[in-house]
């Protein structure tokens, strides 16, 4: 991982000073969440006087809540009925919201710019064979020998087409056939470690002149049964009615629930993006992420590191976008580093709203902070009894996400 000096401002630097050729700036937002298609409704939700009420799907999956997707009308993004047809759901997701942010950039018809853009996706294994899943962990009961029957199964029951679609590239390769973004692909893979490793590298690699423009995200749908049985494995996931993000607490299950999320941003360098006049929501001053263990105060070691410069923002014009599980504990620890950290900022828990979004969560962490310092939204508490109000709009973000089972990131953002 690159180290904190690379990534982020340096203590007492004048951030709204000094622009540079090769900043990073954030051009186009593709979001999909349960609030709703595009930015419009997402921008409603972080300029309301309250929080929105919250979208929760509580029947389907009993007794896991889940927030859903909204109604797409995929055509809008995808047009030809046979690239609907060959995707799941996960990798419809994706390359709708790919679609999106082209769109918002001013670049989805601009030929030219989409042959030489790169592209960077975050992205988990294609949906699964449930039926064999739970074959298999039905006669996992009766045995001992799981490991040998693990084998059997994999080798009599899987269709081998079904490799074909589980491989996570799948995702940017139908982003490059339906959009036709051709420059330089690459794609992580590893719940919330993939999306923070995603931003990362598309921001150092337009900080150092290696590329000009990129598009990069991920998408994640929660209504799975196997992303279910793989969150309950850890008993992670939450449990009954839905509670507010930090109120979480053991008794309702895991505290973690999953929201079905797709958040594409076009990065731009600022040059690239100044001479065809585009339109800058925010710049990124610096990016990282990292991961360890997390006994013995190793994750508060890390998180402090990660956050040595941020930390000198002014708490009167932060705000802290947090991308916080909802895992009671690992929560708690989270939620005490940030009100010790960046004391007197407002904190927004936004997976509260949304859900928690595993490798897409980073990016729309980024994309709903990049709104709320361009629209100068004074952002409701998501909890109102462990978020202190914003009193004027922010002039800087932090965005951070910590991973329910490893991978930590920060993000700094200030006003484009």
């Amino acid at each position: 991982m690159p180290n904190a000096s690379r990534g982020l401002v340096k203590p007492g630097a004048k951030r709204t000073m000094m622009k540079s050729a090769n900043d990073v700036v954030i051009t186009g937002i593709g979001i999909v969440s349960c609030l709703g298609v595009g930015k419009d409704a997402h921008i409603a939700a972080l300029s309301a006087s309250a929080a929105v009420a919250p979208v929760v799907e509580t029947e389907r999956f009993k007794p896991y809540p889940v927030h859903p997707m909204p109604e797409i009308d995929w055509s809008a993004q995808i047009a030809k009925r046979g690239d609907q047809r060959q995707m799941e759901n996960w990798q419809r997701l994706g390359v709708f919201s790919a679609g999106l942010a082209l769109d918002d950039a001013g670049l989805k018809d601009n030929a030219e710019a989409c042959a030489s853009m790169d592209m960077i996706v975050a992205a988990g294994g294609g949906e699964r064979d449930i039926k064999v899943d739970s074959l298999i962990v039905d006669e996992a009961l009766k045995r001992n020998d799981r490991d040998v029957l693990l084998n059997e199964k994999l080798t009599t029951e899987l269709r081998p087409t079904l490799f074909l679609a589980q491989l996570s590239n799948l995702m940017a390769g139908n982003i490059s056939i339906v959009h036709k973004v051709t420059g330089s692909s690459r794609t992580f893979m590893g719940e919330e470690a993939a999306g923070i490793s995603a931003i990362e590298t598309a921001y150092h690699r337009i900080k150092a002149g290696q590329s000009t423009h990129s598009l990069v995200g991920g998408a994640f749908v929660a209504e799975r049964a196997d992303i279910l049985l793989l969150v309950e494995g850890i008993r992670a996931h939450a449990t009954g009615d839905w509670q507010p993000l930090w109120s979480r607490s053991p008794e309702n299950g895991g505290g973690m629930i999953t929201g079905s999320v797709g958040a594409f941003l076009v990065l731009e360098q600022r040059q690239y993006a100044e001479a065809r006049g585009a339109h800058i929501y925010a710049t990124i001053d610096g990016v990282e992420g990292d991961r360890g263990r997390r006994d013995e105060g190793g994750l508060e070691k890390r998180l402090t590191r990660l956050a040595k410069d941020a930390a000198q923002l002014s708490a009167k014009d932060t705000v802290v976008f947090s991308g916080a599980t909802g895992m009671s504990e690992l929560s708690a620890r989270e939620k005490a580093f940030l009100s010790e950290t960046f004391a007197g900022a407002p904190v927004r828990g936004y997976g509260g709203v949304t859900g928690h979004a595993l490798e897409a969560q980073f990016p729309l962490g980024l994309a709903l902070a990049a709104l709320s310092l361009d629209e100068k939204a004074k952002v409701p508490a998501f909890d109102p009894t462990h978020e202190q109000p914003m009193t004027a709009a922010a002039s800087h973000a932090v965005v951070t996400t910590v991973g329910y089972t490893r991978g930590e990131g920060l993000a700094v953002l200030s006003a484009g």
